[in-house]
């Protein structure tokens, strides 16, 4: 049975691969599976980890009026899939709508509790760090100097309360430079992320096919 699951997932993965090529049937075919077996995954996972424990189980288990409170969340989610059906999508937008509102109020706290707040603490530097050494103190303090430039320079970039000349112009052109070195730097990280991916994928086939 291992084997067999082995060379169906190398099957598959030279399908997807194909794609280098052109498009193809094969290609589609694992790209379709590919969606159909992940939904049904998600599907098979909500229902075991979220429904049922949380809201079947805890129906089952809660008495008095905690017990009916779960009706109101089951309700909304039976109203989630009226989109299905035209006629009553309409009733979709009110549980849609208090799901965004959630996670938009979730996510803001999250971005400036876990990103905002540590990045201006990250900021705060000293421009003269002093190191062990006078080597270790000169590449602190340059380091430092550097990152507060860049900040500076950045946000300068998104001024645009006044004309960018002078001053303002050579600081907003200084920030672009930052900004092109981090996007790069990011895109690079992906890059790599991708082809460790692909390595990972041809060291499986390699193996697959006795060649490694």
């Amino acid at each position: 049975m291992n084997l067999l699951g082995t060379w169906i997932a190398a099957g598959l993965t030279i399908a997807i691969l194909s794609f280098l090529y052109r498009d193809n049937p094969f290609y589609k075919f694992a790209e379709h599976l590919f969606v159909g077996v992940s939904a049904g995954y998600w599907v098979i996972y909500i229902w075991a980890f979220d429904v049922q424990p949380m809201l079947v189980d805890e129906f089952l288990r809660q008495v008095g009026i905690e017990k009916w409170l779960l009706v109101i969340p089951a309700v909304f989610g039976l109203m989630m899939m009226a989109r299905w059906f035209p006629a009553a999508a309409w009733v979709s937008r009110w549980p849609i709508s208090f799901t965004v509102g959630i996670a938009a109020g979730l996510a803001l706290t999250a971005q400036v509790q876990g990103y905002i707040i540590p990045q201006i603490q990250a900021t705060l530097l000293p421009v003269v760090s002093i190191g062990a050494t006078t080597a270790e103190t000169v590449g602190q303090s340059i380091n430092n100097i550097v990152i507060l430039v860049g900040v500076i320079c950045a946000l300068l970039y998104f001024y645009f309360s006044r004309e960018h000349k002078g001053a303002l112009k050579v600081g907003s052109k200084i920030g672009i430079v930052f900004l092109m070195i981090g996007f790069g730097a990011s895109f690079g990280y992906t890059v790599m992320a991708r082809i460790s991916l692909l390595i990972g994928r041809l060291t499986f086939l390699l193996q697959v096919f006795g060649l490694r």
